[in-house]
């Protein structure tokens, strides 16, 4: 058996026998260097034994026999020192009170000075001892695997706690995987400066010129602490480089994933739209929801589910989750279940198509604040199935806003979509319809029914970014509908806390409007993907332009022309003026669109065209989009 294995077997016995070896050592030296005469060796065994008891009392006392030699730093050495310190000072005390013969100032301080010098430098080279090794088993391991990849050139960006982490990290056990070839700081002053070792070279406006020079293979962006329009534009400029740039996520992530090494992430979409977190009114949520029993439908949804998330940390009577996808309402049901094990969650099968499983639901559990997400919106499938899209989005939004009134909720919150304004689609036009059900409901019932109007969200259920992804993970081709098509695009978590900040504003009647940014091109959106994945748009992955699908229009807009706009007491939440519709009119158009599916000629285009009769801004989206082309 080899030394070290030896060492590994019976590590706590070894290291005490070395520390008893280095006091006994030190206090022989000490009595040679000063030429102590020994009278009797009984006595002096017995006081060399108590020296021994002090200060194996401190090192088990400061438990420093659990410290692995490999991992200590600076402050488990001064620790070493400190109980040299307080040994001696021990000692010369139990010296005087006990009239030690051998035991006296001198010969303390000097041993003291010894033995505290030798504790530290031989867990240093026992530390060396070990990088070694397993320096030369990485090295051995390395050659031994043949897909092992070579050694990248890494770039960091920000000269802070962040980037000494992840340098620590490196030295410690990535050397043969990465090759810090320096740091960029916005700060001049530390400019030609160091960490650890490692030089602070240039700002950010060096990267490219760094990257070509230094031939750098990956970035890491390693500042805790950024606005999201800082990081955006930091990551712009590594885009350019076309090398592969990993970011640090929040402070707060760092912490729950122990270390900025572990926490570095692949640059999402969401870095790049610059959008800073938004800021809540936490009190008037809580107000809201607090002590309430709250539904929402279409809860295993990318939107519904989210609203699950963040309505139950405001801590409901009851959360009651309805869809008719069981998959994904069991999935919210068990995350919610583990994450909040006191709340009473309650998980309903059900469609918002059955008006009598509806009444049940409402009659059972009689919900105070009813969100109702449950809907058809991929816009191309509604466009060849219409009639679902009809019975679906409109009955099931006129189902549930008709349990909401019977059962006396309090208030109704529809989730819209900018699609419903000047709609090119089936889809678009019949949540247009819901809004218009909401705003005339509004008037005849003592619920207060609103809805909240927003863009594309990331990373939902039927998103670009998800196919996108997986395009470029199969080589490409990126497919594009047009090159010109613009989307609004936020975080699911994002909009729903506009949803419900946009909630505790309401008064009954509004379409509330969340301020989803600057439009942004899907072309832009599919290169910026291509490119923070490591790889150049149209030389390593081609993007090709399918046309656009059925209903699809090249913009979008969030308020039609007729509405005005009012400001919120916060920044990113609108009011649209409300419409002037009566139920009784409203009802007469819902009648009609009721019987489509018993005419005689029923197809997709009749449905189409008693859509148009009922949305009167419903329009072909050829005539939009040839508009548009044209300006």
């Amino acid at each position: 058996m080899k030394i070290i294995d030896i060492f590994k077997k019976y590590r706590h016995s070894v290291l005490i026998l070395a520390d008893i070896a280095i006091i006994l050592g030190s206090y022989i030296t000490a009595i040679l260097f000063l030429d102590l005469k020994i009278n009797s060796i009984i006595n002096l065994t017995k006081e060399l034994c108590m020296a021994v008891l002090v200060y194996e009392i401190y090192l088990n006392i400061l438990q420093m026999y659990k410290n692995m030699i490999r991992y200590e730093i600076g402050k488990d050495y001064i620790k070493y020192m400190f109980i040299g310190l307080i040994s001696t000072l021990s000692l010369i005390i139990i010296s005087r009170l006990l009239q030690l013969e051998y035991l006296g100032i001198r010969i303390n301080v000097l041993a003291g000075i010894f033995i505290s010098g030798m504790f530290v430098l031989y867990r240093l080279a026992g530390r060396s001892v070990m990088a070694r090794r397993s320096a030369l088993m990485n090295k051995k391991n390395k050659k031994n695997d043949q897909t092992e990849k070579k050694t990248q050139n890494l770039l960091i960006i920000g000269a802070g706690m962040g980037a000494r982490e992840i340098i620590i990290a490196i030295k410690n056990s990535m050397r043969d995987k990465y090759n810090i070839v320096g740091i960029v700081d916005d700060n001049t002053n530390k400019l030609n400066k160091s960490i650890l070792g490692i030089k602070v070279i240039g700002t950010r406006y060096d990267i490219p010129q760094i990257v070509k020079e230094k031939n750098v293979d990956i970035i890491f962006l390693a500042i805790k602490r950024i606005t999201q329009m800082s990081r955006k534009k930091i990551i712009e400029i590594c885009q350019t480089t076309g090398v592969k740039t990993r970011v640090l996520p929040s402070t707060e992530d760092i912490i729950e994933k122990q270390g900025a090494m572990n926490s570095l992430r692949d640059v999402e979409i969401e870095d790049l739209l610059g959008r800073d977190a938004i800021k809540l009114d936490n009190k008037n949520i809580n107000s809201l929801i607090k002590d309430n029993t709250v539904l929402v439908t279409g809860g295993g949804g990318s939107i519904g589910s989210e609203l699950c998330r963040q309505i139950i940390k405001y801590n409901p009577e009851r959360l009651i989750i309805l869809d008719i996808y069981e998959n994904n309402l069991y999935d919210i049901e068990l995350e919610l279940k583990a994450n909040y094990p006191k709340a009473k969650i309650e998980a309903i099968v059900g469609s918002v198509r059955d008006k009598n499983r509806l009444e049940y639901v409402f009659s059972e559990y009689k919900p105070q604040l009813v969100f109702h997400a449950a809907a058809h919106k991929h816009v191309p499938l509604m466009e060849n199935n219409p009639l679902e899209a009809v019975k679906n989005n409109i009955f099931g939004t006129y189902n549930v806003v008709n349990c909401a009134d019977k059962y006396n909720v309090e208030r109704f919150v529809l989730i819209s979509t900018d699609k419903a304004v000047n709609p090119t689609n089936i889809m678009g036009a019949s949540k247009r319809v819901c809004e218009m059900i909401v705003q005339a409901k509004n008037k005849i019932s003592k619920t207060e029914y609103v809805a909240v109007r927003f863009g594309n969200v990331l990373g939902s259920n039927g998103s670009v970014i998800p196919l996108f992804k997986k395009q470029i993970s199969a080589g490409g081709p990126v497919t594009v509908t047009h090159k010109e098509i613009t989307r609004f695009f936020m975080t699911i978590p994002e909009a729903v806390g506009l949803i419900l900040q946009a909630v505790t504003y309401a008064k009954g009647g509004e379409i509330f409007v969340l301020d989803m940014g600057e439009p942004v091109k899907i072309y832009d959106l599919a290169v910026s993907l291509i490119k923070l994945s490591g790889y150049e748009p149209e030389v390593d992955i081609p993007i090709q332009f399918t046309g656009l699908r059925p209903g699809e229009k090249l913009y979008e807009e969030l308020l039609m022309d007729e509405e005005g706009l009012t400001a919120t007491k916060h920044d990113k939440i609108f009011v649209s003026e409300p419409m002037h519709l009566e139920m009784e009119e409203l009802k007469e158009k819902l009648d009609m669109l009721q019987n489509i599916e018993y005419m005689d000629n029923y197809t997709k285009e009749k449905v189409k065209e008693l859509m148009k009769q009922v949305v009167s801004t419903y329009k072909d989206p050829e005539e939009v989009n040839g508009e548009v082309l044209i300006k």
